[in-house]
């Protein structure tokens, strides 16, 4: 799956967010370069609010964020922060709290695949500009010409995750095609340190998600097809994660706080 071609010129498709500088992985480009430890590993998170994920994550995800559906595509979200740029969950040290579930779209960086314009197979890329990419690595992605175990395991890492972003792609067709989600909208009221409500509310998202109601009111047989197709237990997930608002809400008014009395 990766190239050793140094003329290629794929186009990423999907979102490629974090990836400043991706180029296809050759050795003959990036023979003497590897992976170095950074002090900071998810740093480049810090600046998400919104990840998306794929459908295998959803029962893991939903008990750390909300899950939505956004865009014209119904893309899956797990939302991490109420404010653009803002990732409630990266502390400083640029670590995921430990309690919660770190995205596999987010741990497969600085690695992802491209389409080849030229032919229907998938290229493995690296973000050049990553900071945990370096000429002093120690751990090289070749040995000579051979990709190593590390860019194997990573090549494989990206491989299942493109699987189950075709599988994600079928899921959504099953949500809109019986016509399951339901536009909806979130906001939070702003408060001081004592509490006292300051303003007035503020949006944080318009997005989509599975309506109850509709789903409850499936004919019996569509309802059977996506209990037997696993779709239903995804579903549920999603629904059980839009709890998670009010706990990242609050997050978010308890980082706003001590950030007040600083002021």
């Amino acid at each position: 799956m990766a190239s050793n071609s140094t003329n290629q010129n794929p186009e990423l498709s999907g979102n490629v967010l974090f990836y400043k500088n991706p180029q296809p992985l050759s050795a003959s480009q990036h023979g003497g370069l590897g992976i170095k430890k950074v002090e900071k590993p998810f740093e480049f998170l810090k600046s998400a609010h919104a990840v998306p994920i794929t459908v295998s994550e959803f029962g893991v995800a939903a008990t750390s964020y909300p899950i939505i559906f956004v865009g014209k595509e119904m893309t899956p979200l797990a939302v991490m922060g109420v404010r653009q740029n803002e990732n409630l969950y990266v502390n400083d040290n640029g670590q995921v709290d430990s309690e919660f579930y770190v995205p596999a779209f987010a741990r497969r960086y600085p690695f992802v695949f491209a389409s080849d314009p030229g032919s229907d197979r998938m290229i493995l890329c690296v973000d050049r500009d990553a900071p945990m990419v370096t000429n002093k690595p120690e751990t090289p992605f070749f040995d000579k010409e051979e990709p190593t175990d590390y860019t194997t395991n990573a090549i494989e890492f990206c491989k299942e995750f493109e699987r189950h972003r075709r599988n994600t792609s079928d899921f959504i067709q099953q949500l809109t095609s019986n016509n399951l989600l339901e536009q909806k909208t979130v906001s939070f009221q702003p408060r001081d340190e004592m509490g006292v409500e300051t303003g007035e509310n503020q949006k944080i998202a318009d997005y989509w998600a599975v309506d109850e109601n509709r789903l409850k009111e499936l004919p019996p047989e569509l309802y059977l097809e996506l209990k037997e197709n696993g779709a239903l237990g995804v579903i549920y997930a999603h629904i059980v994660s839009l709890m998670n608002w009010q706990r990242i809400i609050q997050r978010a008014l308890r980082v706003q706080a001590p950030a007040s009395a600083s002021e």
